[in-house]
């Protein structure tokens, strides 16, 4: 039995059809990422998740209970927002605690469980002080203690680190990480951030339009993309993707690739299709059956790598390589089988 599942749903905003036809099974314990770009509807399933935004069609259980029409109190989820929500004239204490004050339970209870959510974060010498004396990493773990002591059946975060710099992020992404294995719990957490989905993930849904593109581990999402979306969409930079045209193709297995001829055993291609090939599978060494000779327009240096941008035959190519480039003239090198073949409906080729 799924722990999560959406059956169907649908959701519009006037004549705006934000999610469309959405099914997905979500096994217990897992934390799945919701990934893609602005206005695809990953925030809005979350909020229909947590009853924040009413179902147009179709159904959200939860252990096999119907969610639909349940209070948001009612559904045992705790969601963490962007932007922390934390009331300006309480201390940390109270902000963790004010959703205990409801449930009925006694002052040691509550002060137990605010202690105990302080320490898993490591706040616990932060309780007296008012959130503007407070970091944004400080104020999020604050936002995420308040969840931890309501005890839910699942977590919902949505862009929680949005509003960090990079190094918090990157702190907080491990905490994060941490905070799911120690409590085992369930999590459906939102981004458009391709770096915390792959590294918080169990399963990512790369959503586009309101529809799931692909549902899987994230290594299986970026060594074994179904189509051209999931493939430029993971990864940095985006895989490079070129289209072959049914005059290049010699034979079912032979075509030209920028007045190169390229063979593929059991191609069996005979209309237009793409390759694709992400920036560091591409070596500046002798490591690949197709090479280029190519005159460098730009190289970004990150410090430990260096993005390298180029044109051939018109078209861009990038490459991410670790080596100090010292000649705008260099040898690339593509080895045949770190190319990946998608038809013309962009959906992937086996071979």
């Amino acid at each position: 039995m799924a722990f999560l599942k959406f059956e169907d749903i649908d959701k519009s905003f006037g004549e705006n059809n934000v999610i469309s036809k959405f099914n997905l099974e979500v096994e217990k314990g897992k934390f799945i990422v919701l990934l893609g770009p602005s206005g695809c509807g990953k925030s809005t399933l979350l909020r229909m998740i947590a009853g924040l935004e009413k179902i147009d069609y179709g159904n959200i259980l939860l252990e096999n209970n119907l969610l639909n029409n349940l209070l948001p109190s009612k559904r045992q989820i705790a969601m963490v927002f962007q932007s922390y929500a934390l009331y300006p004239h309480m201390n940390v204490f109270q902000n963790i605690s004010f959703g205990l004050k409801s449930e009925k339970i006694s002052k040691n209870q509550i002060k137990e469980k605010v202690i105990e959510a302080a320490k898993i974060l490591k706040i616990e010498d932060l309780l007296d002080r008012r959130p503007k004396e407070l970091s944004g990493g400080q104020r999020q773990r604050v936002a995420i203690g308040r969840a931890i002591t309501r005890n839910p059946k699942l977590f919902l975060f949505d862009e929680p680190l949005s509003n960090l710099d990079a190094a918090l992020r990157s702190e907080m992404r491990v905490e994060i990480s941490k905070l799911h294995k120690k409590l085992k719990s369930n999590i459906v957490y939102v981004t458009h951030d391709q770096v915390e989905a792959m590294t918080l993930a169990d399963k990512i849904v790369i959503m586009n339009k309101g529809n799931i593109e692909q549902f899987d581990t994230p290594e299986d999402i970026y060594t074994e993309p179904k189509n051209i979306f999931v493939a430029e969409f993971i990864g940095n930079p985006k895989m490079n993707i070129f289209k072959i045209k049914s005059n290049d193709i010699i034979d079912n297995n032979t075509f030209n690739l920028f007045g190169k001829k390229i063979v593929f055993e059991n191609l069996n291609i005979k209309n237009d299709f793409f390759i694709g090939i992400r920036p560091e599978d591409i070596s500046l060494e002798n490591k690949g059956e197709i090479t280029f000779e190519i005159t460098l327009d730009l190289i970004e240096n990150l410090g430990s790598e260096k993005i390298l941008y180029s044109h051939v035959n018109g078209k861009e190519i990038r490459i991410k390589s670790s080596k100090n480039i010292k000649d705008k003239n260099i040898t690339i090198y593509l080895p045949k089988n770190k190319i990946y073949l998608f038809d013309n409906n962009k959906n992937r080729l086996k071979r």
